[in-house]
């Protein structure tokens, strides 16, 4: 006698819940406010199926903000943050720049939807790294001083969305965007003369 859901069906679950996770964080990256029933008919799947697996969109939401923390974290996990400030920053803006763009925007759509000290959790790791090499970097006295490293990062990501931002309307190549990132970011970390 077999008990609990058939293994075909099981799979079938877990292929919808990756499809819908996928498609809100396709949706939230293009309007944060897209409702489930854009999210659903961008999975391929009916609202009730939707419901099935997340019972609200705030449920929906942090499953998006998770997934898309998780694939920056993988990212960030292969880039060598060692050396050189300069050169390790370069190397995290190249390799995760539309990653941590497209995070941002489902961040905001977090932001209406999760409690404050939620969001902050699930973003604390990936903040850490970051504000760690901005950190080491003042340290060393490659990055400015006169700015709290939190500021730095925060100036990073809303250059990164801005970018992403600039790409999807055709205003920027996407293959400009790491260099022009790099450049402006780097001149606005540097030391001023004096």
């Amino acid at each position: 006698m077999q008990t609990g859901t058939p293994p075909l069906r099981r799979a079938d679950a877990r292929h919808n819940i990756d499809r819908i996770i996928a498609a809100t964080v396709d949706c939230l990256s293009r309007q944060p406010s897209a409702s489930i029933a854009d999210i659903a008919h961008a999975a391929g799947v009916g609202r009730v199926t939707v419901y099935g697996h997340f019972p609200t969109r705030e449920a929906l939401v942090e499953a998006a903000l998770k997934r898309v923390l998780a694939d920056g974290d993988q990212v960030l996990k292969g880039v060598d943050l060692g050396g050189d400030p300069r050169i390790a920053l370069q190397s995290l803006i190249e390799s995760s720049w539309l990653l941590t763009a497209q995070a941002s925007a489902v961040l905001e759509a977090a932001r209406h939807s999760l409690p404050p000290g939620r969001i902050q959790a699930l973003h604390e790791s990936s903040e850490l790294r970051v504000h760690e090499l901005i950190r080491r970097g003042q340290a060393e006295g490659v990055f400015r001083q006169d700015l709290p490293a939190p500021w730095l990062t925060d100036a990073l990501h809303h250059l990164m969305k801005g970018a992403a931002a600039d790409v999807s309307s055709g205003r920027l190549a996407a293959v400009d965007a790491p260099r022009w990132l790099v450049a402006t970011v780097l001149a606005a970390y540097s030391v001023p003369n004096g």
